[in-house]
């Protein structure tokens, strides 16, 4: 291993930042305990929106990235979205950052990180110009991934033909999704902003809800239930696992499940279900072998970008499964768009009623509404006096 560790001269003109490190390898399990302040150390290649979010979401003072955030392989948008939220950025550390230790107090001086007066490492700044250069320099390589794309796109379909055009594999499910919506959460690309504009749209229809991994958790920070949580479970709380809601646990195409040891611990009853794609793709496709009637996708990839995100492992087995429902398959946003409110006939009664409250009210203020009000009562008075002499009654005594 080279060394980094050496006595540095401190520039007096450059501005120091001082904070407690956090160290993971994975982004999304240490923004689980990243505090606001606090300085985030990752190993994340290509940082992508997601993740970007999510770190801004935690507020911390910087993000020390032993990889390259942006490798050139396409234009991500992880740097942009932190730099633009005033947090430091410095890229390309070196692995010899990931042996910070937990809770130690590290100084970050432009490139330079400090441990007490020991410079561990050196990397790159990010700044707005930085960020612009690395991005063109990724889209003039976005023809190369295209074409890996293109190949993985074919071996996915040799290796799942059958479970993409003859549906092979697809378990049974419990969830009663026949001739119903369909609604799955992915915990991606603005889910809180969709989950939040379709609450009407939830409670109207009453959509069978799927949470992919920590979507489940997505759905319930909302005030609703899922109805099934499928995933490799790496993401999801105990809460949303012992909720009620049917387990489908995404397991490698050779039977290894990384999750279900967890599930078992919990002892809540599953299905296994073996795919080589995403977990996304594995909820669409039990939805549309279930027979659900529309599938609403929300916070899950649909474009290049967000593809290449995702990884290349993933791309192809995504765009397929999204050929093979798409007669179904609507986006979020689409419905948040299109989708109105119905007026229920309770709701008419009750706005009626209001309505006529308010008349009321107004005409027992003014003076013109006291004389109508007067005139109502006097001819309705004239009709009550007329069928009392029809049917032989004395007539009532006029009001003063």
């Amino acid at each position: 291993m080279i060394s980094l560790f050496k006595r540095a001269k401190r520039s007096p003109a450059a501005e120091l930042s001082t904070g407690r490190a956090r160290v993971d390898e994975r982004t999304k399990n240490l923004t689980k305990r990243l505090k606001a302040g606090e300085i985030a150390v990752i190993n994340h290649a290509d940082l992508d929106r997601v993740a970007a979010e999510s770190l801004v979401a935690c507020a911390p003072l910087a993000v020390l990235n032993a990889a390259k955030s942006t490798t050139g392989r396409y234009p991500n948008l992880g740097p942009s979205i932190l730099v633009d939220a005033g947090i430091t950025l410095v890229d390309d550390l070196g692995t010899d950052i990931m042996q910070l230790r937990e809770g130690q107090e590290v100084t970050i001086r432009g490139g330079e990180i400090y441990r007490g007066s020991t410079l561990m490492a050196q990397g790159v700044e990010q700044d707005a110009a930085t960020i612009r250069a690395n991005m063109e320099d990724a889209r003039q390589g976005l023809s190369v991934q295209i074409e890996a794309f293109a190949s993985n796109t074919m071996e996915y379909l040799r290796k799942e033909r059958e479970l993409l055009l003859d549906g092979m594999g697809i378990p049974e499910v419990e969830t009663e999704i026949n001739g119903r919506q369909v609604m799955i959460v992915v915990r991606g690309y603005n889910y809180k902003e969709d989950l939040a504009s379709l609450k009407p749209y939830i409670r109207e229809y009453r959509p069978v809800l799927i949470g992919v991994d920590g979507g489940a958790d997505a759905i319930m920070e909302v005030g609703f239930k899922p109805d099934m949580i499928v995933g490799d479970m790496d993401s999801v709380s105990d809460k949303a696992l012992t909720c009620g809601a049917e387990i489908v646990v995404h397991a490698y195409r050779n039977g290894q499940a990384p999750g279900l040891h967890r599930v078992e611990e919990l002892g809540v009853p599953f299905i296994v279900f073996p795919a080589t794609g995403t977990s996304e793709d594995v909820a669409m496709l039990l939805a549309d072998e279930a027979g659900a009637q529309l599938i609403v996708a929300l916070g899950t990839h649909a474009t290049l970008v967000e593809f290449l995100d995702k990884g290349r492992s993933g791309m192809a087995s995504t765009f397929l499964t999204r050929l093979r429902v798409g007669s179904k398959l609507v986006d979020a946003k689409g419905v948040s768009r299109l989708y109105r409110p119905r007026i229920s006939g309770g709701q008419l009664t009750w706005l009626l009623l209001a309505g006529l409250a308010a008349l009321f009210a107004a005409l027992m203020v003014t003076s013109g509404g006291q004389a109508l009000i007067g005139l109502i009562g006097a001819f309705g008075e004239q009709i009550w006096n007329s069928i009392r002499e029809i049917v032989g009654l004395a007539p009532s005594a006029p009001t003063s």
